[in-house]
């Protein structure tokens, strides 16, 4: 049928010829290689030609899907022929095509290869008056940075694009209080664009001309989407220039003090709990990256969460915290009696030690952590508190699973006058059986995998004093965890499990993070057995 409507008249038929490349490139799976490059280059054609604006819609959905399949080998003029025309259309586009055109452009970027060195002078300033003229618009702007990131990662663009953007962004950055609605935090959002995974030599040189302005509009905006840009920036330049940034400041220990004073603003219990959405991921940073100079400054750092996650009614901030003290409990490791010892210490509201009340929101919000580094973090940073056998964490009461008050629906009326009812147990019960959910979310995982498991090949040990097996200890635990784990939680569980086909994590911040490499199986199975 394809075939068929090449030879129909596109004037005539402008909507079918439309169609045409749109059902191509949706089946392209299902259809000839043959037929799929006919329609590329038919696309790229009817881009530079005069055809009806339907037709030219068609051929950019039909681009963007298949130049990433298509052999360049064998259209190498094309490619280029394709970004001039695309170029042309960006011109002339509409706010309803915009979208579809810098798409297009940056699919056609990325198939460029080494013919993309040539691209960056001729569409980064074109493309950067788009992103400035559609501030306003996220999502015009978010297609813009992207297309912006694609040539970064073309060869031979990045050190031209960051000599473009930089002057203009440090000015911008610098005088943020007299900017138009925005445009502080759109240059920002650029500015973790270009740090992301950018060699030394291009971090040091952002860092040079906008490490100070960034710090400052942490430290005194009160626009929101400013405080989470920058936010989000911080973490890329520690991510970028770790031990090295704090050597690039000059002066010794004002690097340090900046990152530290923004990570208390961002803490501060004052501040609306939107403003502090990515503080975990700027504090997992100087974790992951500046340990040791964090080290003398954990007590207030955790005096300092505790205050936020109690002021906070936001679950993905408090999760966020959570995983930054869970990551706090590796790195005290093999001394985590320490570490519980310390949170023993510090007080908190209403609950006598920070260990209390932050054991009472992990243990609740563990199935709601996403993320599957995060999700890996927390268990088995549980796992490790339990191992300690601490006398205290028996001492600590937190709610069990859910006891139905009254028989029938309950209507949202009565959940509003009937608060919930929570056993209560102790905390080590809840940590066993949260442990135990997420093996068996584990052994549903791996399905048939698990019963092919050869008995001797199998890492479970003889357990001492019985002839229980381990998978009898798991379904004898006599506290059900109760969590109902989120829908995202358990996709976020998927990922782990499969973490030897995928290496990839949501957040790419951590992907250097050493506690990648442990294997969720084996380490929840060795902590099962040692208990």
């Amino acid at each position: 049928m394809v075939t068929d409507i090449v030879g129909t008249g596109v004037h005539q038929y402008p909507f079918l010829h439309a169609r045409a490349f749109s059902v191509v490139a949706k089946f392209s799976s299902l259809i000839s290689k043959g037929i799929c490059e006919q329609y590329l280059c038919n696309a790229a054609h009817a881009i530079a030609s005069d055809v009806p604006p339907p037709v030219k819609v068609g051929a950019c959905r039909a681009l963007a899907e298949l130049l990433p399949e298509s052999n360049q080998s064998s259209m190498p003029n094309n490619i280029m022929g394709i970004l001039s025309s695309l170029v042309d259309l960006l011109r002339q586009a509409s706010d309803e095509t915009l979208h579809l055109v810098l798409e297009t452009l940056q699919s056609a970027i990325k198939s460029g290869g080494e013919q993309s060195t040539s691209i960056e002078p001729v569409i980064s300033p074109i493309i950067l008056d788009v992103w400035a003229q559609h501030i306003a618009d996220p999502f015009i702007s978010i297609d813009a940075v992207e297309v912006l990131e694609a040539i970064k990662n073309a060869p031979g663009c990045l050190e031209p694009l960051v000599s473009r953007i930089l002057p203009t962004i440090g000015t911008i950055l610098s005088k943020s209080k007299i900017q138009p609605d925005g445009l502080v935090a759109g240059s920002l959002d650029l500015l973790t664009m270009i740090l992301k995974n950018a060699p030394a030599a291009v971090v040091k040189a952002v860092f040079d001309t906008c490490f100070t302005s960034t710090i400052q509009i942490v430290l005194e905006s009160d626009d929101h989407g400013e405080m989470q840009n920058a936010t989000e920036c911080l973490a890329a330049f520690i991510s970028g220039g770790r031990q090295e940034l704090l050597v690039w400041g000059g002066e010794q220990g004002s690097t340090l003090k900046m990152l530290l004073s923004a990570a208390s603003r961002l803490l501060d219990p004052e501040l609306e709990s939107s403003v502090s959405l990515f503080v975990g991921s700027y504090i997992l940073q100087l974790i992951l990256h500046l340990p040791s100079h964090l080290s003398p400054h954990i007590p207030e750092l955790i005096a300092a969460i505790v205050r936020r996650m109690q002021t906070s009614d936001i679950a993905g901030l408090k999760s966020s915290l959570v995983v930054i003290i869970a990551r706090l409990v590796h790195l005290s490791a093999p001394n985590v009696d320490q570490f519980i010892n310390l949170l023993l210490a510090i007080p908190a509201q209403g609950y006598g030690s920070s260990l209390a009340y932050i054991m009472s929101e992990w243990s609740q919000l563990q199935g709601e952590i996403q993320g599957a580094y995060q999700i890996k973090v927390t268990t088995t940073a549980l796992a490790l508190l339990i191992s300690t056998r601490h006398p205290e964490l028996s001492r600590i009461e937190v709610n069990g699973h859910l006891v139905k008050t009254s028989a029938g629906i309950t209507t949202r009326s009565k959940a509003r006058v009937t608060p919930d009812n929570w056993t209560k147990i102790p905390l080590p019960s809840k940590i066993f059986a949260l442990l135990a959910d997420t093996l068996a979310e584990i052994q549903e995982q791996v399905g048939d995998d698990a019963d092919n498991i050869d008995e001797e090949d199998s890492d479970w040990e003889e357990v001492q004093n019985g002839d229980a097996t381990p998978q009898d200890i798991m379904y004898s635990a006599s506290v059900p965890s109760n969590a109902n784990p989120s829908v995202e939680h358990l996709n976020a569980m998927a990922k782990v499990f499969d973490e030897d086909e995928d290496d990839s994590y949501d957040d790419d911040l951590a992907k250097n993070d050493s506690l990648n490499e442990v294997k969720l199986l084996d380490f929840l199975t060795n902590t099962f057995v040692n208990l």
